[in-house]
């Protein structure tokens, strides 16, 4: 065998690289993560997931400072300012930065600051702040270098009234309107936290309705309660142009529209992160949003490299970034069956929280499946009065004659731990996934779980 530096080189050092690299030392290899940030943790620390769910959860905070009576009545309401915001969430990054860095210490993996590119299929050079290059090598190398937002070359994002969802969080001001270009999962966030602190949003939607993946009800509701927060949400628009100046930031559209405000948070696409990575060098070629191609077992069309996490696109989600990083590892090493990540629940961290995993009702009517629906509201649990978070449901679809469970969706306070109950009965083999386990379970009262067994009584008395 060839003497290599390393059994496994990982490049990047977010979910999906740490994961990769902490399953090839438990299993007795040598392996290195290469990391071109100043510190450990990737887009998912620095840029993504942490950063905005630490800020959501501030403003959710004083959201319900502000509408419960008590308070209101022993001091003034609580305002936010944006910088206030990042500046909770600045302590988070650090906490787990220094987490993440321990991980790699106590595991004796080797962390390498630079810029990786290919040599060849078992060597990367990697370039220092300093401009000089070192060559490392390993038998397996995995690439985990994530994504980043798409900008379009028509849009001045060095402009100090235009970001996209990295550059939102160096914002050094709270504007009064902001646009909100694009209404997926990102946008559908931002807009929650932005509205919540008081800020005027228009949610520019490219399609017909928000995040089109989730069940009807679940959209509509989502619509609603934006709405309610005050955002204006303009679904079938197109931008054409983008007109930034020192008073405000005007975005055109194709229907003739013009829309002003103080900022312009761009959130249309993210493109992998692959331009840099000389990867013509070893014959792999991304597709035209710079994402890798991978089988079932994470590994690209040359035998020894493998992808995992954003880099190769759907679901592009911290959550299977992780499995996917393990996954990778474990068949660089040769192990014949691995997990591929295909069944991952939707976590989307709207105010209110929204998740969901298996069908939805018009999946299931597309595909003839006779089902029915089971429902419980927040407003009528205990659990939700006391807290007083009141808005939102589970929803419970299920097979007719079976009762086994075809999908779940929540909508509301914990929704994106809620699910999860409900996930594992439905992974159960040999009958275990049926609507008929929440009868025969007793719940804590009051908890926001025992929505399940009230969601399951009101499915089964509609049969």
């Amino acid at each position: 065998m060839a003497n290599y530096d390393f059994d496994v080189l990982v490049i990047g050092s977010g979910p999906a690289g740490e994961s990769a690299a902490l399953n090839a030392v438990k299993h007795g290899q040598s392996a290195a993560v290469i990391e071109e940030q100043p510190q450990v943790g990737g887009a998912c620390t620095h840029q993504g997931t942490i950063p905005s769910k630490a800020l959501r959860h501030m403003v959710r905070q004083a959201i319900r400072f502000n509408r419960m009576p008590i308070f209101r009545e022993i001091g003034d309401p609580r305002t936010l300012t944006y910088p206030r915001l990042l500046s909770h969430a600045n302590e988070v990054i650090a906490r787990q930065v220094a987490m993440r860095s321990r991980f790699y210490y106590r595991n004796n993996i080797r962390v390498i600051p630079g810029r990786a590119s290919f040599v060849d299929a078992h060597t990367l050079a990697v370039e220092g702040e300093d401009g000089k290059q070192e060559h490392y090598s390993a038998e397996n190398i995995v690439i985990a270098t994530g994504s980043r937002p798409y900008r379009p070359a028509n849009i001045d994002f060095s402009h100090p009234r235009v970001y996209d969802s990295d550059s939102i969080l160096a914002m050094t001001n709270t504007p009064r309107k902001i646009i909100v270009y694009g209404a997926g999962v990102i946008g559908c966030e931002y807009a929650s936290i932005f509205s919540g602190i008081g800020i005027k949003v228009e949610l520019v939607n490219t399609r017909d309705r928000l995040l089109e993946f989730l069940d009807d009800e679940i959209s509509d509701a989502l619509s609603y309660h934006l709405r309610h927060l005050g955002v204006m949400i303009r679904h079938r628009e197109v931008y054409s142009e983008v007109e930034a100046s020192d008073k405000e930031v005007v975005l055109k559209m194709e229907s003739g529209k013009r829309l002003h405000a103080d900022a312009l948070l761009w959130c249309n696409g993210r493109s992998g992160n692959t331009d840099r990575l000389g990867l013509e060098t070893v014959g792999i070629t991304p597709d035209h949003r710079g994402q890798l191609n991978v089988d079932e077992h994470y590994q690209t069309n040359v035998e020894n490299i493998y992808a995992a996490g954003d880099v190769i696109g759907w679901p592009s989600l911290a959550s299977a970034a992780y499995d996917q990083g393990r996954a990778a590892s474990a068949s660089a090493r040769g192990k014949e069956q691995c997990r591929f990540v295909d069944d991952v629940p939707t976590g989307i961290y709207t105010l209110p929280e929204i998740s969901s995993v298996g069908l939805n009702e018009r999946e299931l009517t597309e595909q003839r499946v006779p089902y029915e629906v089971g429902r419980a509201f927040f407003k009528d649990t205990a659990r939700g009065q006391i807290s007083g978070e009141t808005v939102g449901m589970l929803k419970l679809l299920f097979n007719v004659e079976t009762l086994e469970i075809l999908g779940i969706h929540c909508f509301g306070a914990e929704a994106a731990e809620i699910i999860h109950i409900g996930q594992a009965i439905m992974k159960q083999k040999n009958g275990g996934n049926s609507l008929r386990y929440f009868l025969g379970t007793t719940f804590n009262y009051p908890t926001m779980a025992e929505a399940y067994r009230t969601a399951a009584l009101n499915g089964l008395n509609r049969l």
